[in-house]
């Protein structure tokens, strides 16, 4: 895993000051590669790439990059893995292609130079983003992989395309311009992440998972798709294959053995990441199962129990035998994360859930440089609650009339907090446990805003919004929609089920969950691999009838099935609670003086960019305990927490708050903008 920056002219050759432009912007990046570094430039064909390595595979100086291929013609950094590069090794010394060293790095050059760059790019397995340059053709490209694991950033200045694994490269360049995008920020306050391809900065933005970007001599830049999620989708519902549970099980048994090993293979200590939940237990039992030696696992134990894992995951370990390393964490702990993740985060993120994934990632740091996770699980094999439940909550919703609906959500939004709570206490000890919430009132809260749904797409988007109207925040922004940035293809029919998991997989996957994990685990110089997003097993699933994916009220049925094979169903059958910390209590608690800084009324107008009415009543409903409003503040305290690190803004008469230099705010230019 690694970090690269890099230049491309406008059809002129670089200044001479270009090579260290792009060394300050490779310098951000230490900390995804503190093995090595390097620089390369070709100033009269005016490109230049920076480097910084996390040596992984051959850890020779046969490794370093940026690396030539070599006939001389293609010049790559790359940051990932490449799963089947021995394949591609073999097929190409058929081919009489020869090789210095054993990384998978010299592997995609010489496939460009067999097969050409955008060729190459499709025969790719794995985690990757790269930067591909052509001597011959004076033409870069660019590309992402198929799922978004990894990410890669452009920014069009006056001294050409710059681009960067993570935005703080971007900015060390002087002829970056940081302006903000309030369609952008709107977006963010939606979802608790900036979408793709959208970017924070209004200058610069994402290149897509699966897509490619090519610069010419000219400087045309070409984006375009050589992996389409939605056509994916298509495809498998159209030729779905009759599988009973048990022969789907074996197949995926299979299917994840073969991801697993490819992902075990490395020149440097590795290990797994384990919470004891069926996605992460299912990799660790086929890790062991292939491995001569206990695996070695890791667990952040809380001391809050409602968010402690501890337990379930020591139990896994124990029935496997893996090497189980667990760290437990007081809250003064957890907390002293919080003032770093501006930094760790350099666009704003609001998932909570990046602090305990930045502490077990520095824990497993300390003994092993790659990890395996169970990421992706959810999103390809139906867990999460609402893939089963948004559908069915609409086909029940949609007969009755929207005025009917309406009238009923208001009447439901009319209830004190208070009463709803005290009501609920008092039935609960009759409810059957499907139906108990930790947050009754919050839930009540929520079916109000369902109950004006007027499309499964709008139930959807209620159910993953923050703030389901960002307009009241940004007056005049409404940011993207998931419709809008999903790669829907046109004829494409989904529904039910089907179409709440493409849009997981479109859109909160890429864009959340795989932020979160690639930052902090990129913060503690940790490369994790998650073998349940390999995207063979991803386009298979596609095409198991849906019973298999997530239905009955189940999720993850065929996971379950597979692992029941290696751990006893007892030890990870467990209510869901997701890898999370306290917020709610933290804000009415130890945090709350930082968050009433941040929240400052002057503070949050200081720019013009928030209205502070709407967040300043939610604070205040927070305080009181009328509501739980954890998800809405920490996506509003994460905001002003970066743009106090990044974007100087005034708190107060005569106050300047840290930053490099002075970013200000593009005017929003209407709504669903895109570039």
């Amino acid at each position: 895993m690694c970090g690269f920056a890099g230049l491309v002219g406008w059809c002129r050759p670089l200044a001479r000051e270009a090579e260290e432009d792009v060394a300050r912007m490779a310098a951000t990046l230490e900390h995804r590669g503190p093995d090595d570094a390097g620089v390369w430039s070709d100033q009269a064909a005016g490109v230049a790439l920076g480097f910084r390595r996390l040596a992984i595979l051959d850890l020779s100086p046969t490794g370093h990059q940026p690396m030539r291929s070599r006939d001389g013609r293609f010049t790559v950094v790359f940051n990932g893995e490449i799963y089947n590069h021995r394949d591609l090794r073999e097929e190409l010394e058929a081919r009489r292609r020869s090789f210095r060293g054993t990384s998978d790095t010299e592997v995609i050059l010489e496939a460009a130079s067999e097969w050409g760059s955008e060729a190459a790019v499709t025969r790719l397995w794995g985690m990757f983003a790269l930067a591909l340059w052509d001597a011959v053709e004076r033409r870069l490209l660019l590309a992402r992989d198929r799922l978004g694991k990894k990410p890669l950033y452009m920014a069009e200045t006056s001294a050409g395309l710059l681009f960067a694994s993570e935005l703080k490269a971007i900015r060390a360049h002087p002829a970056f311009d940081p302006t903000l995008d309030p369609e952008a920020i709107a977006s963010y306050i939606r979802f608790g992440y900036v979408p793709a391809p959208q970017c924070v900065y209004r200058h610069a933005r994402k290149l897509r998972p699966g897509w490619i970007a090519t610069v010419d001599a000219d400087g045309t830049i070409r984006e375009r798709a050589y992996w389409n999620l939605g056509e994916v989708a298509a495809r498998g519902i159209a030729a779905a294959v009759p599988l009973d549970a048990d022969d789907a099980a074996d197949e995926l048994d299979r299917r994840l053995g073969d991801a697993v090993a490819r992902r075990m293979l490395a020149d440097v200590p590795l290990g797994a990441l384990l919470s004891g939940g069926i996605d992460s237990s299912t990799v660790v039992a086929l890790m062991q199962a292939q491995s001569s030696r206990p695996v070695r696992t890791f667990t952040v134990g809380f001391a809050e129990r409602a968010f402690d894992e501890a337990d379930a995951a020591r139990a896994v370990a124990a029935y496997l035998g893996t090497d189980h390393i667990e760290l437990r964490v007081t809250p003064e702990e957890a907390r002293a994360v919080v003032p770093k993740l501006p930094d760790i985060y350099d666009e704003p993120f609001g998932d909570a859930s990046q602090i305990p994934t930045f502490l077990i990632a520095a824990v497993a740091r300390r003994y092993v440089t790659v990890c395996l996770s169970g990421d992706g699980g959810d999103e390809v094999f139906g867990g999460y609650v609402r893939h089963v439940w948004a559908d069915r909550f609409w086909r029940r919703l949609s007969p009755w009339p929207l005025a009917a609906r309406q009238l009923g959500g208001a009447l439901l939004a009319a209830i004190p907090p208070g009463m709803a709570d005290a009501t609920y206490r008092a039935a609960e000890p009759l409810l059957p446990g499907s139906w108990r919430q930790r947050h009754p009132a919050d839930k009540l809260r929520k079916l109000a805003a369902l109950a004006c749904a007027q499309s499964l797409d709008d139930v959807y988007l209620s159910l993953v919004s923050a703030w389901p109207a960002p307009e009241r925040l940004l007056p005049g922004t409404r940011g993207l929609l998931p419709s809008e940035w999903a790669p829907w293809p046109a004829g494409l029919s989904l529904d039910g089920v089907d179409r709440v998991m493409f849009l997981d997989q479109a859109t909160y996957l890429p864009d959340d969950i795989l932020v979160k994990v690639d930052r902090a685990s990129m913060a503690a110089s940790l490369e994790v691999r998650a073998p349940l997003l390999d995207h063979r097993i991803l386009e298979w699933a596609w095409h198991l009838p849906r019973a298999l994916r997530a239905d009955q009220g189940v999720g993850k049925r065929l996971l379950r099935r597979v692992l029941a094979r290696y751990v006893p169903p007892a030890l990870t059958e467990r209510p869901k609670t997701g890898f999370g910390i306290p917020v709610g209590e933290w804000l009415r608690g130890p945090l709350r003086d930082w968050a009433e800084s941040l929240l400052d009324p002057r503070r949050l107008a200081a720019d013009g960019l928030i209205d502070p009415a709407p967040v300043r009543q939610v604070w205040q409903e927070h305080l009181r305990g009328r509501q739980d409003h954890a998800a809405r503040l920490w996506t509003v305290l994460m905001l002003q927490a970066w743009r106090e690190r990044w974007a100087r803004v005034t708190s107060g008469p005569g106050r300047d708050l840290p930053g490099d230099r002075v970013a200000t705010m593009a005017p929003a230019v209407g709504p669903g903008r895109q570039r």
